[in-house]
């Protein structure tokens, strides 16, 4: 096998480890810098206070972010984009 071989079929194999759940080591994690709020929320046809509700946020904030007068934290950005990709698994996790 070729070495451009040997690196693809080691990539697939870590890449199929840590879907497995067996291995975190040599992937980074990237927190998108900025989240479109107000995309997310209307998606799920929530208001802002059904938004706010139902994933842990102020009402305040949840219109904050929407009118860019704040930006959502490193964290608030890290679960806004798992609200975005897997909002039932969050409110799963929530309501657990």
């Amino acid at each position: 096998m070729s070495k451009a071989g040997r690196r693809i079929l080691t990539s697939v194999q870590k890449a199929r480890a840590f879907a497995r759940g067996e291995a975190d080591e040599g992937f980074v994690v990237h927190v998108p810098d900025e989240v479109d709020v107000r995309a997310i929320r209307k998606r799920l046809a929530l208001t802002r206070v059904e938004f706010a509700n139902r994933f842990g946020f102020s009402t305040d904030a949840v219109k904050e972010w929407e009118t860019g007068r704040r930006v959502p934290d490193r964290s608030a950005r890290v679960l806004l984009k798992i609200v975005e990709l897997e909002p039932e698994a969050v409110r799963r996790a929530l309501t657990a």
